[in-house]
């Protein structure tokens, strides 16, 4: 994984004098406009526990003027808790609309992302993380593209030179979310689908486990891994399907392959499962994208038993109040002693990946297969040994990936 300064990899000399010439900045701007819209995702793949047949998500534009012209900010929600428009449309784009501007904007009249979340989290309760979390992700998700649209700067690099002392990553593991229960697909459908996955240039695969028998899903896990480098470079995810004896059997049989790593073997929150599975279950674990904000994380990080050297935690930024959250959670894990790198955002959209080079987190799920057009990277970057770059334009890069922007374009009108 190759380290660099942002400044070094963005060759744009607006950006660079943007950030030296705050006077540049110094009109104050304004949020005027904030639009919400359901998507659909159309697939008939399920997991472990769900169909994705009728899964919605929600998409948010924020538009602000700067210097005459509009900008626009989008964002969404990752697939697997439905829309929540009415929560942004109700409760937070209101509050957003009715502040003072100055309220909502840094010293140098920019947007600011933390003060905007302060604005919309107003009157509400702690605790009660699920829908509300949902909601705030997708409306954080559009704050950050409009910033750094505004910035004139890619957000990994906006999230360098601010969060990370100017570090970055040049190049990002990145791994494919495949391996669904499709009808039909039997092991020869399931081994096609990871040679595809090979041949565009991933190395680490994940597939889906506990949505049938402990002996078929033994039959698919080595199926998958007889078409790759072998089996430490597969992940399995049980969707928090199994209670802890059944966790456990699963654990048994697949522990001698070494696995890349189990994930989600159960609820989220039987945090003493997870410590009880951990003394009997050696490889790694992984788990988190079902926590919906950093006071979970720190539950998981004090009664999990995970261990710093070989876990991984996958907390799903668009999903948990948002990247201005996130960033709060990296201090949270670093404070526990773990390491940034241990965190893999899950999601397999640009926000997560944008945040795992600018902030050097471990890597970043992919969907370059399900969940289109939401799902995966910008059109022309390729994914070259289980590793991608980043894209150079200003904010998430959701206009470089052609299907997406025209969705959310047609969407928006």
């Amino acid at each position: 994984m190759i380290e660099t300064s942002c400044y070094l990899r963005t060759q744009s000399a607006s950006s660079r004098t943007l950030l030296r010439n705050y006077e540049a900045l110094k009109t104050k701007m304004r949020i005027e406009e904030i639009r919400v819209r359901t998507a659909g995702i159309q697939s008939s793949i399920r997991n472990a526990f769900i169909s994705f047949e009728e899964m919605t998500l929600s998409v948010v534009r924020i538009r602000a003027d700067k210097g005459g012209h509009p900008l626009y900010g989008y964002g969404f929600c990752s697939n697997g808790r439905y829309s929540q428009d009415e929560i942004i449309s109700k409760r937070f784009a209101p509050r957003i609309l009715s502040a003072p501007p100055d309220i909502l904007l840094d010293e140098d009249g920019v947007p600011d992302p933390f003060r905007i979340w302060d604005v919309f989290m107003q009157n509400e309760k702690p605790g009660g993380h699920g829908d509300r979390a949902v909601a705030a992700g997708a409306l954080d998700m559009a704050v950050w593209d409009l910033t750094s649209k505004i910035r004139e700067m890619p957000l990994w690099c906006l999230l360098s030179e601010n969060y990370n002392g100017g570090q970055s990553n040049e190049e990002v593991l990145v791994y494919p979310g495949g391996g669904y229960y499709y009808p039909g697909k039997e092991i020869k459908g399931l081994q096609d689908e990871f040679r595809g996955y090979l041949d565009q240039g991933y190395r680490y695969l994940k597939m889906k486990i506990g949505g049938e028998s402990l002996n078929t899903d033994m039959k698919r896990i080595e199926a998958a891994a007889r078409v790759m480098e072998g089996p430490e470079f597969l992940a399995v995810d049980a969707n928090a399907r199994f209670n802890l004896n059944k966790a456990k059997e699963y654990g048994r049989a697949m522990e001698p392959l070494r696995l890349f790593w189990y994930e989600e073997p159960l609820d989220p929150e039987d945090f003493d499962g997870h410590a009880r599975l951990v003394e009997s279950y050696e490889p790694s674990l992984a788990t988190g994208e079902n926590l919906f904000s950093r006071h979970s994380v720190r539950n998981l990080l004090r009664h999990g038993g995970l261990r710093s050297d070989r876990d991984w935690i996958q907390l799903d930024p668009a999903l948990a109040y948002g990247l201005t959250e996130y960033l709060r959670v990296i201090e949270l894990v670093e404070e526990h002693g773990w390491s940034r790198r241990r965190l893999i955002p899950h999601g397999g959209h640009q926000l997560s990946l944008n945040i795992a080079a600018g902030l050097q987190t471990g890597g970043s799920e992919s969907y370059p297969g399900v969940f289109q057009p939401f799902g995966g990277f910008a059109d022309d970057i390729p994914v070259i040994n289980g590793y991608t770059r980043l894209h150079n334009s200003p904010g998430i890069g959701i206009e470089l990936k052609q299907e997406l922007h025209q969705k959310i374009l047609e969407l928006m009108d």
